[in-house]
């Protein structure tokens, strides 16, 4: 949705149950992370499944840049593919060239997949997945902050979504989300973002530490993950249990 605040979360236990239910939650969007996750790419249909229907887009954190592991996302049917660890707009481009069947990029094109419905299809269809598929730029390190104006700029870059555990490491300040060096980096991803016309986002922990990227214009919002939801939610219910058990004794 061009313009739009969007709001996701981050899938990372690898269940297609967990996938479907942050979907029937109403998330915008949903973040399948092969990077760091517990799923792999055998799991990643059975995700992809689970989420359709749902009305929430699937994006894929593919495990590296490579050619074959962003061409299987994409022929899984995801929706886009955020890329980790990519420093400079040689990169990006060569990255996103992935994303998109010739002549704008290099992908290969198959029509036996999920993603053209297992169909062969016409030319509107090839140029239908070009225009639809989302490229998202992970900026994780001081080099990549650094190239952001440059890397915003590139045919095929939708959004540049901050990581702000990498990217405060880059800078010294790990964890330090208040530290004037790392808000002075998200800041800059804001301007090259705005003055390419492309969406800024970040992943944060809990609502409450959006205000300083809503405060600058982000709108490619996730907030937590699945995994995190089950640990606060199963060490809620067993804390107030345990209270209440005590508080008869």
């Amino acid at each position: 949705r061009a313009g739009d605040t969007v709001v996701g979360t981050f899938l990372n236990t690898g269940s297609a149950i967990s996938a479907e239910i942050c979907g029937r939650a109403g998330f915008d969007w949903l973040l399948i992370d092969l990077e760091h996750g517990s799923g792999s790419e055998a799991d990643l249909q059975h995700q992809l499944h689970a989420v359709a229907g749902t009305g929430s887009a699937a994006i894929v954190r593919v495990e590296s840049n490579a050619r074959p592991r962003v061409a299987k996302a994409l022929d899984l049917g995801a929706d886009g593919i955020m890329f980790p660890q990519v420093h400079s707009a040689d990169e990006v481009r060569a990255a996103v060239s992935y994303l998109k069947y010739p002549p704008e990029g290099v992908r290969g094109l198959a029509f036996s997949n999920r993603a053209h419905a297992f169909t062969p299809r016409d030319l509107s269809a090839v140029e239908a997945a070009n225009e639809r598929v989302a490229g998202v730029i992970q900026i994780e390190s001081a080099t990549a902050v650094a190239a952001a104006g440059e890397i915003a700029e590139v045919d095929g870059v939708d959004a540049l979504f901050v990581g702000p555990n990498d990217l405060s490491l880059s800078l010294g300040v790990h964890g330090q989300y208040e530290h004037r060096r790392y808000l002075a980096a998200v800041e800059r991803v804001a301007e090259a973002t705005a003055a390419a016309g492309k969406a800024a986002g970040v992943l944060v922990p809990a609502p409450e530490g959006l205000d300083p990227y809503l405060a600058r214009g982000y709108r490619l919002l996730t907030v937590g993950s699945d995994g995190a939801f089950l640990v606060a939610g199963a060490k809620g219910a067993l804390e107030g249990a345990r209270a209440r058990a005590a508080a008869r004794d």
